[in-house]
């Protein structure tokens, strides 16, 4: 898929997505974002989150960009990717100062997963006052564990042009190619002629 004139959606979603405003569907977005991360050499994937229903929250899934990066220490760092970070908190009838702390989020997240687990402990603490102070009931979907049942648990991790799926944190491997994505038979010829 590449980027189109008008986003970088190429799927039937697209027509649904133009009526929205939107330039592209989020799953064509995703999938753009994650592509174009690998090409640079990240090790990057959509992840696909479900949660099952609890007694404090409903059940749920949620997609997003993931990129592991291996650190000098060895061990592997999560860095989290959401376009649509700051729509994820807003309140239809949430209070000025609640308003101004969703501005001031930015559109796209890219962060650790510990930056991420902080701004979402604070945004729901701030979600929680503005709705006791306004006199309103606090939607499960606000609470702080379903919004980080989003982003922080263990989602299906899914490269971009990969059929397998594996779970963050998981004992299983991705397959390796065997064979370099270079190779290319040419029947018993060469590529270059030595001269």
């Amino acid at each position: 898929m590449r980027a189109t004139p008008g986003g970088v959606c190429s799927c039937a979603t697209r027509a649904a997505a133009a009526a929205a405003g939107a330039g592209s569907c989020r799953g064509c977005a995703l999938r753009f974002v994650a592509e174009r991360l690998r090409d640079a050499g990240y090790n990057s994937a959509i992840c696909r989150s479900k949660w099952p229903r609890t007694p404090e929250i409903p059940s749920g899934e949620h997609s997003y960009v993931d990129v592991v990066v291996p650190t000098r220490s060895g061990k592997a760092v999560r860095v989290v990717i959401e376009p649509g970070f700051r729509g994820e908190f807003e309140m239809a009838r949430g209070g000025a100062e609640y308003r101004a702390l969703v501005a001031a989020l930015p559109e796209v997240f890219v962060g650790r997963s510990e930056k991420l687990r902080a701004v979402v402990r604070v945004m729901c603490d701030a979600a929680r006052q503005c709705a006791r102070e306004n006199g309103l009931h606090m939607a499960p979907w606000r609470k702080q564990k379903y919004m980080e049942a989003k982003w922080l648990g263990t989602p299906e991790r899914v490269a971009p042009g990969a059929a397998a799926a594996v779970a963050v944190g998981s004992p299983e491997k991705p397959p390796r190619f065997r064979a370099s994505m270079l190779t290319l038979d040419l029947g018993g010829r060469t590529a270059v002629a030595v001269v």
